[in-house]
């Protein structure tokens, strides 16, 4: 069985956590694990690269803008916790539901 992303809805927007692969070969959506969503960047984890590649890739994948998406806490670590705005639970589950994540 598929494992499901943990959305948490705040009163800022809704949040998930992300666990982040820098220096990834490609830039990548990679499935779901312990609820959050494996993420894989191309960029290195300086001066905030990867963060950037991270909310770029979320971006395209999730068909969202940059500016619905921001990491509210985690930016110096591989776990972090994204916020998006301007979307309802339901619309960004199906989004997820979409990326034909699966689990590795």
């Amino acid at each position: 069985m598929a494992e499901k992303l943990l959305i948490r809805e705040t009163k800022d927007g809704l949040s998930f956590d992300i666990h982040v692969n820098p220096h990834a070969s490609r830039a990548e959506i990679a499935g779901i694990s312990d609820g959050m969503l494996k993420v894989r960047v191309t960029a290195p984890p300086v001066e905030g690269a990867a963060n950037e590649a991270c909310i770029g890739l979320l971006s395209k994948k999730l068909d969202l803008r940059k500016s619905q998406i921001k990491i509210s806490s985690g930016a110096k670590g591989r776990k972090k916790t994204i916020l998006v705005g301007e979307i309802n639970k339901t619309e960004l589950e199906q989004k997820i539901h979409q990326l034909d994540v699966h689990d590795q």
